[in-house]
């Protein structure tokens, strides 16, 4: 994972150096207004912003968040130090990745590859992901209504990402669907709505079934 971390940064970098292939920044915010075309948009330092209804293809920044506004189309979206919230409706062909910072996925978001960070929360609120996803200290809430394909996977911390003591909390909430499994390298607290379905081995942890709409604090 810390390879991951060092590959993204690099990858991420080197395009928004370029300049991204239609819009590009090295310092400073990117936004593509609102039903615009674009192709890829990418800054090194500043976030990004992607109005309603918009067209583009990956979204990048080093530094900085990205935020994709309702009914967006996009490829892609990758940081490394930064939140990345996608709103409601949105599509995205491929995947979301980021090294440090949260991943919020709104109502009715598909997305067709996978979710990857180390560190921050993964929330998704009737949300598809199609690729799994994969973190190492983040917490995830896999929220109401919500549908993940390709399983979740709580990864090891090494040396450099290793947060102590923390221990990451998963919640499959209700009427929820994980397809694929759930593997856990390392301590979690796991929580299963007693409506929710996870198609696939448990590996690492044991969950403690819940009622209602969120498990116990």
């Amino acid at each position: 994972m810390a390879r991951y971390a060092f590959a993204i940064a690099a990858a991420v970098l080197a395009f928004a150096t370029l300049g991204g292939c239609w819009g590009g920044s090295i310092n400073g915010p990117i936004t593509v207004a609102a039903g615009q075309k674009m192709g890829d948009v990418s800054t090194i330092n500043g976030e990004v912003n992607v109005s309603d209804g918009a067209t583009i293809g990956a979204a990048m920044t080093v530094n900085g968040p990205i935020t994709l506004g309702s009914q967006v189309t996009a490829q892609s979206v990758k940081t490394v130090n930064g939140a990345v919230m996608i709103g409601h409706a949105s599509k995205l062909s491929g995947g979301v990745k980021t090294v440090n910072g949260s991943v919020t996925l709104d109502s009715n978001v598909d997305l067709e590859g996978g979710i990857a960070n180390i560190n921050g929360a993964i929330r998704l609120t009737s949300a598809h992901v199609g690729g799994g996803i994969s973190t190492i200290n983040g917490d995830i809430d896999i929220g109401s209504g919500s549908h993940v394909d390709g399983g979740i996977h709580v990864e090891k911390p090494d040396i450099s990402t290793d947060s102590g003591a923390r221990v990451p909390r998963i919640v499959i909430g209700p009427n929820a669907m994980v397809n694929g499994g759930m593997t856990f390298e390392h301590k979690v607290s796991l929580y299963i709505s007693d409506s929710a379905q996870v198609n696939g081995a448990i590996e690492g942890a044991t969950a403690e079934k819940f009622s209602g709409d969120q498990p116990p604090n």
